[in-house]
């Protein structure tokens, strides 16, 4: 049973989510693939409530975003099992069905065909209505060497030298898996 809700009085509960970890989902050609996202907004743009997510070029993530342009966002709640986010921030979903390895429980969605999963139960449906490669000259923060250091490869987990492609989906959907 889900519970609908609008996105905007949960916006405390999904920007604290986010922070501390929640789970991006994405399907695509019979797949269903998870991962650990620490970095994303919400907000307002061209009149529509979005989640802006951003994915770096070599996940298989992003290969599943371009095929589809679906996603949900899995936020915990209190009492959700937190080191989730860790187990699938370890693994790539090209080697590893996440679902199955970490006992995730797939929930259908009801606007979009990428599911949901019980075990984060505050869920975001988007479509993806626009995405920008970032463009790292354009970047003018200390940080950016860190972010993106130039001598590790695109294969390494965290900090590489992939840029991220930001995709912003509008929030079609949004409810609390009972």
């Amino acid at each position: 049973m889900k519970q609908q809700i609008d996105v905007l009085d949960y916006t405390e509960s999904i920007l604290k989510g986010v922070k501390s970890g929640v789970l991006l989902t994405t399907a695509a050609e019979g797949r269903v693939n998870t991962m650990a996202i620490s970095w994303g907004t919400l907000g307002i743009e061209w009149g529509r409530v979005i989640f802006t997510t951003f994915v770096r070029l070599g996940r298989f993530t992003r290969e599943m975003l371009d095929k589809n342009g679906e996603f949900t966002v899995n936020i915990p709640l209190d009492g959700s099992d937190k080191s989730i986010v860790g187990k699938c921030g370890t693994c790539s979903g090209r080697a590893v069905d996440k679902i199955r390895q970490f006992n995730l429980t797939l929930v259908d969605g009801e606007k979009v065909s990428v599911p949901a999963i019980r075990e984060f139960p505050l869920t975001l449906e988007c479509r993806v209505i626009f995405k920008q490669i970032q463009d790292k000259s354009a970047m003018h923060f200390p940080e950016v060497s860190q972010c993106y250091p130039e001598d590790v490869g695109s294969e390494a987990f965290g900090a590489n030298r992939d840029t991220h492609i930001a995709y912003v989906g509008e929030v079609v959907n949004a409810y609390i898996i009972e």
